[in-house]
């Protein structure tokens, strides 16, 4: 598999791993908080990690001569984007929130683009954009009603907005300034310590959580742990290849809402495939094979 194909294998992983958080996240929520949820769920996932990392004495040594990079990773990526996210998701129905959530590689192309990096947004970029935006509204709406209410919803849908620029600052700062970093090392500090404050958000903000929790909880929580360990420490590696553009590589996120639903229709009782959820995933599916086809127009 040539450097091309392995990238686009390794996307692929991490966005079918992400796809599954939807429904994890929505079981958890029934016996947690977010935040307390979020935080517990962050800090398995940095010590699960932290065993295939580097020796104590060279991952202090990163650390320190690259703090700034670590503190705001932590911040943005962990911190910032998982705190408004969960509590936009909150405020809005279900298939708005997945629309625009399912922005995200527009946000990030446009923040990627506004850093004065080489990283533009061409008309091949743009369209590619389009159709999968287009994509993933008609698979939301296919699965849910699709609607705007109050001015509460709003506010959800700002705060979803704002944890899409947090995440493409975040994407930013990896790729262009933590090249001498392992990225496990990195992974591990932004998901243990961006657990810790959140988990010390929880206890005045939600207060104490009972921890008698059922064996579905536990599951759920042992399931999300792992998975944001694999995902987010393969998309660390990504995002530091050589080549490897920033907006070009969060056009696979495309495919998170199309794997989820696929994944609800098999796990979830009463979900069951819609013909227009179906274009939709058509719809992107086609946008990216487009893209992607000529190896001279794409980096990735």
């Amino acid at each position: 598999m040539n450097s091309k194909g392995n990238t686009i294998f390794w996307a692929l992983i991490a966005c079918l791993l992400w796809s599954t958080a939807y429904a994890g996240i929505k079981i958890g929520l029934q016996y947690d908080s977010p935040f307390h949820f979020a935080g517990v769920r962050f800090i398995i996932s940095g010590l699960l990690v932290l065993p295939f990392t580097v020796k104590p004495t060279i991952y202090i040594r990163m650390i320190r001569e690259n703090w700034s990079v670590f503190v705001w990773v932590t911040l943005l990526q962990i911190v910032i984007n998982y705190s408004l996210f969960y509590q936009g998701l909150n405020l809005v129905p279900g298939a708005l929130g997945a629309v625009v959530y399912g922005a995200q590689p527009l946000i990030i192309a446009c923040v990627a683009a506004l850093s004065g990096n080489d990283d533009k947004l061409t008309k091949k970029k743009i369209i590619t954009i389009v159709f999968g935006i287009s994509g993933v509204i008609l698979v939301s709406v296919g699965r849910q009603a699709f609607k705007l209410g109050s001015d509460i919803e709003l506010l959800g849908i700002g705060m979803i907005l704002i944890a899409n620029v947090a995440t493409g600052a975040s994407n930013v700062i990896i790729s262009h300034k933590s090249r001498d970093i392992n990225p496990l090392v990195l992974s591990s500090f932004s998901l243990f310590f961006g657990g810790v404050i959140l988990y010390l958000i929880s206890i005045p903000v939600e207060g104490v959580v009972n921890n008698s929790m059922p064996v579905q909880y536990w599951l759920t929580l042992a399931w999300l742990s792992f998975m944001a360990a694999a995902a987010f420490s393969i998309w660390y590696k990504l995002l530091q290849r050589p080549g490897v553009k920033v907006s070009e590589l969060n056009l696979w996120k495309f495919i998170t809402p199309v794997a989820g639903a696929i994944f609800s229709w098999m796990l979830i009782k009463d979900e069951h495939p819609e013909w227009l959820t179906f274009f939709g995933m058509i719809v992107i599916t086609i946008a990216l094979v487009l893209y992607y086809r000529n190896p001279k127009k794409a980096s990735v």
